[in-house]
């Protein structure tokens, strides 16, 4: 009985209690019938931001305000930051709410949704934010990237691709002394990219990384995490996308390019 309770009252209390669950009700109330990719402007908090895609924002919100799948602790006052993959800068909002002295970059492939990221940074007014146009990869040369209208722009996906400039991460990590927090959701190029880094991860702290499991390529969930070991991580594995009995729906309906998506949280004892 206590725990029928527990969950008929669960979303209740979170509705009344939780400032940041009432916003994600209020947006997805209010632009969660909108036509997809069309953008507008949309207000939560404090701020102002341009959307492509209201629906992405409405998850991207819950994922990042409301479920904190970013929180992190550290006792600089001024943490460095690295955002890889960082979209329209729902994410460079919240680390700059957290940690307003934080020294952030943040690293967006698409060219179109790059200058939307740009646009909300000046129209928000934050500060300490290097805002870099290319997409983080294994080396400076370029690479081709299948791109959508919201925040899916991969190496892995079909359809028409474009050559976009790179920027090897594993050169920026070098010149750091220290990286309190590194996100990586970059669409498939995980792998590639950390293990690009690996004889250079020692000074990150805290590792974020979105794994992602395209349907027609090989999976490398086991040298993404072979990686994080040798590089003296401790990691735990949430799923980003659930598949009911998973012998018979063996691909995601929401997103059939993909039959796996992890959360996966790496940090240092």
């Amino acid at each position: 009985m206590k725990l029928t309770i527990k969950i008929i009252f669960k979303e209740i209390y979170r509705a009344f209690f939780e400032k940041n669950y009432r916003q994600f009700l209020k947006l997805a109330f209010k632009f969660g019938s909108y036509p997809r990719y069309t953008k507008r402007v949309v207000r939560f908090f404090n701020y102002s931001f341009i959307v492509p895609d209201t629906l992405s924002f409405i998850w991207q919100f819950k994922e990042i305000f409301t479920d904190t799948i970013y929180a992190f602790q550290t006792n600089s006052s001024s943490p460095v930051i690295y955002d890889c993959g960082a979209n329209i800068g729902t994410s460079v909002v919240y680390f700059k709410k957290i940690f307003p002295n934080s020294k952030l970059k943040a690293f967006e492939a698409n060219p179109q949704i790059a200058e939307v990221l740009c646009q909300n940074i000046i129209r928000n007014n934050i500060k300490d934010v290097e805002i870099i146009k290319k997409a983080v990869w294994t080396n400076n040369d370029g690479i081709m990237l299948n791109f959508d209208e919201a925040d899916s722009s991969s190496i892995y996906t079909n359809g028409k691709k474009m050559k976009v400039d790179s920027v090897r991460l594993k050169e920026l990590i070098e010149k750091e002394e220290i990286i309190d927090f590194l996100k990586m959701d970059i669409e498939g190029a995980e792998t590639a990219v950390l293990k690009d880094c690996s004889e250079s991860l020692k000074i990150v702290k805290n590792l974020f990384v979105e794994f992602h499991s395209f349907v027609n390529q090989r999976q490398d969930l086991d040298e993404l995490l072979s990686v994080l070991t040798k590089s003296g991580f401790r990691y735990f594995i949430k799923p980003a996308a659930d598949r009911k009995i998973p012998f018979v729906n063996r691909i995601n309906k929401n997103n059939p390019a993909m039959d796996l998506q992890l959360n996966i949280y790496a940090y240092r004892m």
